[in-house]
Parts: C-alpha cells; sequence; structure tokens
C-alpha cells in the first residue's frame, strides 16, 4: 500500500514537471485553453477533497473564486497595493468565509446544503453589484500587471501542486480516515468518537482558502473585473461536473476528467455558444446514467475485471 501511495506521487510529480514546460510549446490560444484547463484542476481537487470523502456537493466554488478576484482587484485599482501582498491576503479571507459558512451550514446534509451553498455565491454577487452600483458609483475594477498567461499557468500550476500534496497528506492522516467514515455514515461516525463537525469545517477551509487563491490569480487575465464574471454560478457546476467525470471518489480523478471537458467545453463555447447550458445538462445525465463512479471508477472496475479473469 505504501510503495503505491508513493508510485502514485512519482507519477503526479513527473506530470507536475511536464506540465511545466506546455508554456515553452504553446502560446496563443492552446495556452489560453491550458490556463482553463489547470484552473479547472486546481479548483475541481481542492473540492474534491472536501466533497470526495464526505459526499457534501459544494456549490460555494463562484463564491470563494470570486470574492478573491475582487478582492485582489480592489486592492490594486482602488488602493494601489502590490499583486504580491493582495495574492498574500486574498486566500487567508477566502478562508474566513468558508470558516463562517462551515460552522453555520455544515450541520445542513443533503439537498439543504447543496441549496446554501448555491444561494451563498449568489447572494454574494448580487450584494457586491448592489454596493457598486449604489455606492461606488463603477459597475467594475481594472487589474492591469505586467503577469502573461505564461506566468499565469505557472502560478496555477504550483497552486494545483499544492493542493494535490496536502490531498494526499491529509488522505493518509486520521483526518481523511474520520472524513471517509463521515461520508460512509456521519451517524455511525459521531458514534465513535469522531468530532464530525470540526473535521468537515476543517477541509471547507482548505476548500475556500485554495478557491479565492485561484480567484486572485486569474485576475489579471480579465483585466477588467466585474461581479458578474467573477462570481459566475456556473463555474461552481463547472467543476462539479469536471470532478465527478474524473471520479470524485480518488484525489486524481479532476486530472482525468479536466482534459476532455475543457477541451469539448472550448468547442461548444466555440461553435454553439447558445447551447452551452443543454451541453451541461447533457454531460450531467452521462455521468449519472453511464459513469456513476466517474471515468476512474470505470477504469479500476475493468482492471479488477480483468484480474478475476486470469
Amino acid at each position: 500500500m505504501i510503495r503505491g501511495s508513493f508510485t502514485e506521487l512519482l507519477i503526479i510529480a513527473v506530470l507536475a514537471a511536464f506540465a511545466a514546460t506546455v508554456p515553452l510549446v504553446a502560446n496563443g490560444y492552446w495556452l489560453s485553453v491550458c490556463v482553463t484547463g489547470m484552473m479547472y484542476i486546481a479548483l475541481a481537487t481542492s473540492w474534491s477533497m472536501f466533497s470526495g470523502p464526505t459526499h457534501y456537493i459544494s456549490l460555494a466554488t463562484a463564491a470563494f473564486f470570486g470574492l478573491g478576484g475582487y478582492l485582489l482587484a480592489t486592492g490594486m485599482s482602488d488602493y494601489q497595493q502590490p499583486f504580491w501582498l493582495m495574492l498574500a491576503i486574498v486566500p487567508f479571507t477566502g478562508a474566513v468565509l468558508a470558516a463562517l459558512i462551515g460552522l453555520a451550514t455544515l450541520r445542513l446534509s443533503g439537498v439543504y446544503f447543496v441549496i446554501f451553498t448555491l444561494g451563498l455565491a449568489e447572494m454574494i454577487r448580487n450584494l457586491v453589484s448592489w454596493i457598486q452600483n449604489n455606492f461606488l458609483g463603477s459597475r467594475g475594477l481594472y487589474v492591469l500587471t505586467d503577469y502573461t498567461e505564461r506566468h499565469i499557468y505557472w502560478m496555477l500550476l504550483a497552486v494545483a501542486a499544492t493542493v494535490y500534496m496536502l490531498g494526499w497528506l491529509i488522505n493518509r492522516s486520521r483526518l481523511g480516515f474520520s472524513l471517509r467514515i463521515i461520508g460512509g455514515d456521519e451517524t455511525v461516525a459521531r458514534h465513535v468518537g469522531i468530532n464530525t463537525a470540526t473535521a468537515k469545517v476543517i477541509l471547507f477551509i482548505t476548500t475556500g482558502f485554495f478557491g479565492a487563491l485561484v480567484g486572485g490569480i486569474l485576475a489579471p487575465r480579465y483585466s477588467y473585473i466585474e461581479p458578474n464574471q467573477v462570481f459566475s454560478p456556473q463555474l461552481s457546476f463547472l467543476v462539479v461536473i469536471i470532478a465527478l467525470l474524473g471520479g470524485s471518489g480518488r484525489l486524481w480523478g479532476p486530472l482525468v476528467g479536466v482534459i476532455p471537458f475543457t477541451i469539448l467545453w472550448e468547442l461548444v463555447q466555440t461553435y454553439f455558444p447558445n447551447q452551452t447550458t443543454l451541453f451541461l445538462g447533457v454531460v450531467f445525465l452521462v455521468i449519472v446514467y453511464f459513469l456513476p463512479h466517474g471515468v476512474v471508477g470505470r477504469l479500476e472496475q475493468a482492471l479488477e475485471q480483468v484480474r478475476k479473469r486470469r
């Protein structure tokens, strides 16, 4: 088991080293696609750290992402603060927001938690828009830096590698074991002495931390930030679909799901821009009916059948 775990980690390290060379050979459109894909890898892996073992479906990604991007833009545009200073602040702000949300809502379960997290992102988006329109007199903020998509890609790669390493460590800790018990049966987890509320809040904080960090990193890519752009609820659904497509039960599941989905998503946005919602619905139905455990789960089933035949 230990040997297999370190083999998995070695494979990820090799893939990360290979991914670091992508901006050296890709540019223009394909580099932009790679930046988008790396963003989804970081967000979906962070999402899987919490939702994978606990089976709590969170749609709050857009809230954390938007908070990071908007806070960084506010600091740079209105207060002339340097990029790296704001980038150091935004993830902790996301962590604080996640802690507050977790303490208030992680006693909920099932559809109630899903609805609350979705409503949270919408509430923050509308609140920011209302403040801008009524008190600030502007609808957006400018983020002007010297960082190109190549730099953004490398920053996102570093975040994605950090998220995976943290998830790898957590999965092999007592906290990870507790979360898997909670996902199996939360009542049983309480009876065996696990503090379920604390365990869930700790992992949910990591989701907020990395979600806000990714949002801050992506801010220079847009140059102009406005609430409807960074607080888009579509982002939350995309992250969930990518994680489920790859297999949220495995930490490296999003790595498998992000490549085909990102390419298909770019094609749909380019050639069928009015059918993006339909496409998301079709993909979700395919996952539910044909890939309930994701591509990773399907591959594991196929390998198990091969072993049995042997």
